[in-house]
């Protein structure tokens, strides 16, 4: 955000903040048109802020349709639906309406204004829980949906916590609410859609939507019953990790219409707006610029062929890290057994290969890549103490020590 402030942009901001509970975006050059998961909101509870929802253990109800019990957590309503008049009423109950609503008031204001300008939108949807409008419930037939592939994975050959997530809480779910949660996920992700045509509609009116680029990504997935396991962050599977990107851009992008076969991940972004914008990106950020891409040319020779990500837990402090190329995928998980897959015979993560002796090299090899990619960022996490150096092979493997 600064670099764009300093550029002469005007930020606006509205939705999800998440970012930080100390700050809010104006400490950080926005505009705040709507914040919310900021502050003093749904994170960074006490243990007395549970003591209002207290209750004898005879009160616990049996377990509704669509429903996971959590005995002294609050019971989880998965899925549900809501007329369309509800769902669409702008007002607290209703996070996203809120949201568009603020972006679409703002556009005529920041078009008109002489400064270039930047938009956020934070939606929340199609998080859980997938509480959607009926209308759009009707388009989609839970008998039609097919269970995901990975669905009837047994689990056994994976960390025991992703057997502990399931086992404790999606096992609850019969097949058929299964699939009725991914019909509800569907006509979320449906009514998105719709509410970031009103965004587009009211860019269009501005007259200014041939010269703006429109980004539309996810900061996650959700399992959605792949591997029988619902919401995101420790396991590692694809369907957390694998967001969308689409852009927009009819004055910009050369040869639209193009779908780009690249590594991309969520750090590429602030170098992108830096680029075309006219700042020169610092030398340490993670990501990479893609305008390459949106111009239409040659894919740089030394862009990445891997993806990184790290995962160190909410309050129960998991170690996970990701390295992904092509070909395969490997885990290191500091709090049980490692994860090898094989993605091009096994693209749905079946069988962990990650103790099998032909195997082993492309293991090492996957191991070299984390720690270069943790040189490159200025890990501080390198600590040889027996009890927490558990990966296969340590750095110095790596480093050339």
């Amino acid at each position: 955000a600064e670099p764009l402030r300093a550029a002469g942009y005007h930020l606006s901001f509205a939705g999800k903040w998440h970012v930080s509970a100390a700050e809010t975006p104006a400490d950080r050059g926005w505009e705040e048109l709507i914040v919310t998961s900021k502050r003093g909101t749904h994170h960074g509870r006490s243990i007395n802020d549970w003591r209002a929802q207290a209750r004898q253990p005879e009160q616990e109800n049996p377990r509704c349709h669509g429903q996971i019990v959590r005995p002294g957590w609050g019971d989880n309503q998965l899925y549900d639906s809501v007329p369309d008049e509800r769902m669409r009423a702008v007002d607290a109950l209703n996070h996203d309406e809120q949201v568009v609503q603020a972006a679409v008031d703002a556009l005529p204001r920041l078009a008109a204004s002489n400064q270039p300008w930047l938009l956020f939108v934070g939606m929340i949807g199609p998080h859980d829980p997938f509480v959607v409008p009926e209308s759009y419930l009707q388009r989609y037939d839970p008998a039609a949906i097919p269970l995901p592939a990975s669905y009837h994975d047994s689990l056994d050959d994976k960390p025991r916590v992703y057997q502990r997530m399931r086992r404790q809480y999606w096992d609850q779910l019969t097949e058929q609410e299964v699939r009725e949660s991914i019909a509800h996920y569907w006509a979320y992700c449906t009514y998105e859609d719709d509410l970031l045509g009103r965004v587009l509609d009211a860019l269009h009116a501005t007259g200014q939507a041939d010269d703006t680029l429109v980004l539309f990504l996810s900061d996650h997935g959700d399992y959605c019953g792949a591997h029988g396991l619902y919401l995101k962050g420790v396991p590692a599977f694809r369907e957390a990790y694998h967001v969308p990107c689409i852009a927009r851009w009819p004055a910009g992008i050369a040869a639209p219409n193009r779908t780009v076969d690249a590594t991309v991940t969520l750090a590429d972004f602030a170098p992108t707006f830096m680029e075309l914008a006219g700042i020169a990106p610092p030398p340490d950020l993670s990501g990479r610029s893609l305008v390459p891409f949106l111009r239409g040319t040659a894919t740089p020779a030394d862009w990445p062929d891997a993806f990184y990500s790290q995962m160190n837990g909410v309050e129960l402090y998991y170690s996970q890290r990701i390295v992904a190329t092509a070909e395969y995928k490997y885990v290191y998980n500091g709090f049980d057994f490692d994860e090898l897959y094989d993605l091009r015979r096994d693209p749905h993560e079946l069988e962990n290969l990650a103790d099998q002796q032909e195997y082993q090299e492309i293991k090492h090899e996957l191991v070299r890549k984390m720690w270069r990619f943790a040189a490159r960022e200025d890990d501080i996490i390198f600590n040889p103490y027996g009890t927490v150096a558990l990966a296969p092979w340590g750095p110095a493997d790596a480093l050339g020590q």
